[in-house]
């Protein structure tokens, strides 16, 4: 049973991948603090973030809409490993990687389970 935000898998994961940013963006060169390593951890905090305001709003309409909003800042993500990846092939990504693909799948799978029902 699912009485809180804190209770899904996903946000839980998500947290995770937050952590993993974190850490692998302190690698990335001092000049990027304003760029990638910005908007990096900004994609990965909004994650959860948007899971967590999502399912406080207790209506599945919105919910739904903070969920694909977390979907889309986990795309976006995603473009800025790839990004990171060919700029900075020696730092290791692998991490944020898995995690950022085990989050996607789980929002996504969320996304459509509750889009049945409504």
């Amino acid at each position: 049973m699912v009485n809180s935000y804190k209770d899904l898998t996903v946000w839980q994961r998500s947290l995770e991948l937050v952590k993993e940013i974190y850490k692998t963006t302190r690698f990335l060169p001092k000049d990027e603090i304003y760029g990638l390593t910005n908007q990096m951890r900004r994609a990965a905090i909004s994650i959860p973030s948007n899971i967590a305001e999502g399912h406080q709003r207790k209506n599945l309409k919105e919910y739904l809409q903070f969920l694909r909003i977390s979907y889309g800042s986990a795309a976006e993500l995603e473009t800025q490993l790839i990004i990171s990846k060919e700029i900075y092939p020696r730092i290791d990504f692998l991490t944020a990687e898995s995690l950022l693909k085990e989050v996607h799948k789980m929002l996504n799978t969320l996304i459509q389970k509750l889009e049945l029902k409504f």
